[in-house]
């Protein structure tokens, strides 16, 4: 073979192999071009992925970075994405939750509605006999005991009940002088009038000497029908009452204003209860209150504040005040300890929350409201009068307003409130994480 021919049949060959790889090509473009295209067609467009401004740290520390990492306790940054940031003053601390989160955290909420409130106030009191049912017994003369009719402390006696019997030298001086002066008035009525004047002169004078003596009105009777004057005198009871304090001691010498009983009815009793400075301004005299005592578990008296002291306890800064309730089954005894609860009345309806919505700090309230479902604000408030279970809000917030009861605890302090509350709402994109 000539030159010339190889020349042509390498032209030949190669145009042979160019046109079969082409052929080849054509065919496996013509298989693959509709699965492409069905492929491509049938595709959904792709999802614009949310952009990660930074991490904030998960325990609301004002910690903030650009990487995800770990805390100090091991538990990962939250990312904040784009579009959640808010740069007015006002969205700065709002934050949002998810109805799950929600539901898991167990956050409810109550509307800031007018109430009356009544508040009611928590003082520690102590039985004690009333003043004005406690009598003594004290003899204005000289003498000796003869002989007790009561001889123990804590008797119960009834009113006219005979004590003690006493002798004095002066009773009998003194019954004498008046058993004369009655004789003298009955032999010179046929005298002259200046002498009758005078002898019934002499015989009241001696009258008045035993009734200020306290001699009983049926020995005088007696004086006075011309019985002979008695040895002894008897003291009897001036009321019912229990005998609380006794020194007499049969056959001992008294002399005069020695106290020998004291006497105190316990029908109705005193309740001295200590009062605190700031809740003085609530108690007023006819005030109703319910006492409680140890002795009686669930059972409550009545009583009514009669008197509020004008002095004022400086080592313990309260106020004694005084209240008064019947005790006609002698349940209460003087020196009990007691429980008193005073209903201090409101005046009016005011707007209120409760006092589980209220976040306290150092200088100043705060309430999370409810924006829309989801969404809360932190809400500066001034408070007024608190009440058991409500407060009275001044400034801040309007009647109807939605303002969280449960689970306002996970903000951890009030002076990094933003901070506290980011970290609070962020739950919201952290549904498979747990920290």
């Amino acid at each position: 073979m000539n030159k010339g021919a190889g020349i042509a049949l390498t032209i030949v060959l190669i145009g042979a192999l160019g046109t079969g790889y082409w052929l080849g090509s054509t065919e496996k473009l013509s298989r693959t071009t509709p699965a492409i295209s069905q492929t491509v067609a049938g595709k959904e467009p792709a999802r614009k992925e949310r952009k990660i401004l930074f991490y904030r740290n998960p325990m609301g520390l004002p910690d903030t970075s650009q990487t995800s990492k770990k805390d100090q306790m091991g538990m990962d940054y939250i990312p904040v994405y784009e579009g959640e940031e808010d740069g007015s003053p006002e969205g700065k601390n709002r934050v949002s939750i998810s109805a799950d989160k929600i539901q898991k955290l167990g956050v409810r909420t109550e509307i800031a509605a007018l109430r009356d409130l009544t508040r009611s106030i928590h003082a520690v009191g102590r039985v004690e006999a009333n003043e004005r049912l406690t009598y003594t017994i004290a003899p204005k003369f000289e003498g000796w005991i003869e002989r007790l009719h009561v001889n123990t402390t804590g008797q119960s006696v009834s009113k006219g009940q005979p004590l003690l019997e006493v002798y004095s030298p002066e009773l009998v001086s003194a019954q004498q002088e008046y058993a004369i002066a009655r004789q003298g008035q009955h032999d010179l009525q046929s005298a002259g009038t200046e002498a009758q004047a005078g002898m019934k002169q002499l015989a009241e004078a001696s009258l008045a000497r035993l009734k200020n003596w306290d001699i009983s009105e049926e020995q005088l009777q007696a004086l006075s029908k011309g019985e002979k004057s008695r040895h002894t005198l008897t003291f009897r009871s001036p009321a019912n009452g229990i005998v609380i304090e006794k020194k007499a001691v049969q056959g001992m010498r008294f002399m005069p204003g020695d106290v020998l009983y004291q006497i105190a009815d316990l029908s109705s009793v005193w309740i001295i209860a200590d009062v605190f400075e700031q809740d003085l301004a609530l108690v007023k005299p006819g005030q109703s209150a319910k006492v409680k005592v140890n002795a009686y578990p669930g059972k409550e008296f009545s009583a009514k504040v009669t008197y509020v002291y004008p002095t004022l306890n400086a080592q313990t800064r309260t106020v004694p005040v005084r209240l008064e309730l019947a005790n006609p089954d002698g349940q209460l005894k003087p020196a009990m300890y007691t429980d008193v609860e005073l209903a201090a009345p409101g005046g009016g309806k005011v707007l209120t929350v409760p006092l589980s919505a209220v976040i306290f700090s150092g200088t100043r309230q705060t309430v999370l409201v409810e924006l829309t479902e989801g969404r809360f604000e932190p809400r500066q408030v001034k408070l007024g009068t608190r009440g058991n279970d409500y407060v009275e809000v001044l400034e801040g917030l309007g009647e109807g307003e939605k303002v969280v009861v449960t689970a306002n605890f996970l903000i951890d302090s009030e002076s990094n409130l933003k901070a506290a509350l980011g970290g609070f709402g962020a739950t919201e994109h952290t549904d498979g994480k747990s920290h």
